[in-house]
């Protein structure tokens, strides 16, 4: 993603390839941005970081969510392909909030940091048809699958391809997070 960023708006963007933790705390920023990412970050000091890195009143933005198949039968294949690698490729909330609970994380974590006002929580609904292709190539990007070894990983997406239809609809709903710095 840095790659592309730099090669659309190679001269108005100024970028830092670093882990979070190691991005130097040397500016205050309006806003912080999180693209289905922060699960990534470090727990302990995670909220402090993120109020270093804001002006007061500055806004910390996060999304991301679980895409699956929208259509039952083609989701229970696919889950039937991948059980022999991998029991489940969602991503567990950092911090065990449930499902169906109002708040998900990583709202839930920043109001209890104390550090945010404003925590507000919305859903885009999506419902696109894409290829397999892309689809797959999705799941190469999906954390359950980057934890696997590379040849792992090669064989359980090159199965799951095989099962796919040419196109197929996804449940891909991104949940957006909001906080302002106190």
């Amino acid at each position: 993603m840095l790659a592309q960023l730099r090669q659309y708006v190679p001269e108005s963007v100024r970028t830092v390839q670093a882990a979070f933790e190691d991005l130097p705390l040397t500016a205050t920023y309006d806003l912080v941005f999180a693209a289905a990412s922060f699960h990534w970050t470090v727990t302990d000091g995670r909220w402090s970081r993120v109020a270093a890195f804001l002006e007061p009143g500055g806004v910390f933005a996060s999304f991301g969510g679980h895409s699956f198949l929208a259509d039952p039968q083609v989701e229970a294949l696919v889950r039937v392909t991948r059980t022999p690698y991998l029991a489940e490729d969602d991503i567990p909330s950092p911090d065990g909030t449930s499902e169906d609970a109002a708040l998900q994380w990583p709202g839930t974590e920043l109001v209890q940091s104390g550090l945010f006002a404003d925590v507000r929580q919305s859903t885009i609904v999506q419902r696109p048809t894409v290829s397999a292709d892309f689809y797959v190539g999705h799941l190469a990007t999906v954390s359950a699958y980057l934890q696997l070894d590379a040849p792992v990983r090669e064989e359980v997406l090159r199965r799951i391809r095989e099962v796919l239809p040419e196109q197929v609809s996804i449940a891909a709903d991104l949940t957006l997070h909001l906080a302002r710095r106190r």
